[in-house]
């Protein structure tokens, strides 16, 4: 049987547009035109385009959620900038993250690692690499005195949540001159920023040793070797209820992934929470699901991982809606320090941009 050759407008193909950059007279015009490319310059492009959706809907709560030592990578700000414009409402992520920060808010500086020192003569010097950049170990110990003056200052005496002490952290960064640090930032937007591998991390150390400090509950024993009783006032399940209760009262959700790990999996994983609580404790609470999602990932699907599975594995978790329903998503496979100023300038042209027409049509005089 011969073939019946089409022409792709049959079948309602969309057809690809070749790139002109001069014809880009912003990054948000240009992230458009790469939509209509192909390979990770699609990708790219529509990650946009739900994550301007995502942005534009005024009932959508945003979650970002950040693996890696993107504060190291001089990422904060592109964080900063996404809270003060209101495209982040919660903040996942790790330990790791929060310290870095907490080392640029208190004037230390990062630096870049040199070729010829090898990771042997670092540790001599005091200098924890990371990648291709350096973490000073005194500007750690800066971080540790500063969590212990604000435990100390704050005297907690019943248990707290990784939010609390984020909260009380960036209360005393913003009044110190240190409000556009991302705990200052967080604090004075109001976003929640939440840590649930709290133990692994710098800060969580300090919180322990400040414990350890307080009630001197740290002893050797013969037999036993190192003992450790009374451990800080610290539960993590303050964070999981907190959360829970924020996105239950949310209309939609949408979330931001930057890498992936604990953060994304602790945040996607509100549904199944809610799931579990109807069928085991039978309550009939509305199950939160996601709308919303864009992804920037290196990591492939083929590992297994969290990381790299796809927002389409997670329908099958009841963790986001399907597309049938609403569902909208895109996921990027680069770079987080290429990819993540790219679509957040991008936003902010477009929300400009819509600004200023809203302004124009209301009769208010607009300037360019």
């Amino acid at each position: 049987m011969p073939r019946r050759l089409r022409d792709g407008s049959e079948d309602g193909l969309e057809p690809l547009v070749s790139l002109d950059p001069r014809q880009a007279g912003s990054v948000s015009e240009l992230l458009e035109a790469m939509s209509r490319t192909a390979f990770g310059g699609r990708r790219l492009g529509e990650a946009f385009g739900v994550l301007r959706e995502m942005a534009a809907d005024p009932s959508c709560e945003i979650i970002v959620t950040i693996s890696g030592a993107m504060s190291v990578a001089k990422m904060g700000g592109v964080l900063c900038t996404m809270m003060e414009s209101g495209h982040a409402h919660f903040v996942v992520t790790t330990g790791a993250f929060v310290t870095h920060s907490l080392s640029e808010a208190i004037g230390a500086s990062h630096y870049k690692m040199r070729a010829g020192l090898s990771d042997r003569e670092l540790y001599e010097r005091g200098y924890n690499r990371i990648y291709d950049s350096l973490e000073l170990e005194s500007s750690l110990e800066g971080v540790n005195r500063l969590v212990d003056a604000v435990l100390t200052a704050r005297g907690f005496e019943r248990p707290m949540g990784s939010y609390e002490l984020h909260h009380a952290i960036g209360e005393h960064l913003a009044a110190n001159g240190a409000e556009r640090s991302i705990l200052g930032c967080a604090y004075r937007t109001g976003v929640p920023v939440y840590v649930p591998a709290f133990t692994d991390s710098e800060v969580g150390l300090a919180v322990a040793t400040h414990g350890l400090a307080r009630s001197r509950a740290v002893a050797a024993d013969p037999e036993e070797g190192v003992l450790f009783v009374d451990p800080p006032l610290f539960n993590p399940y303050l964070d999981l209820y907190d959360f829970a209760r924020r996105l239950a009262a949310a209309e939609t959700l949408g979330i931001f992934t930057v890498g992936g790990g604990v953060p994304r999996n602790w945040a996607q994983q509100i549904g199944p929470f809610f799931e579990v609580i109807n069928s085991r404790l039978g309550t009939s609470f509305e199950v939160p699901r996601i709308r919303y999602g864009v992804r920037i990932c290196p990591e492939p699907e083929h590992w297994g991982g969290l990381s790299g599975c796809s927002y389409s594995e997670g329908v099958s978790w009841g963790k986001f809606l399907r597309p049938e329903e609403g569902g909208r998503f895109a996921e990027v496979l680069c770079d987080a320090t290429i990819a993540w100023p790219l679509l957040v300038r991008g936003l902010l042209e477009t929300q400009g941009a819509r600004e200023r027409r809203t302004r124009s049509s209301s009769g208010e005089r607009t300037s360019d």
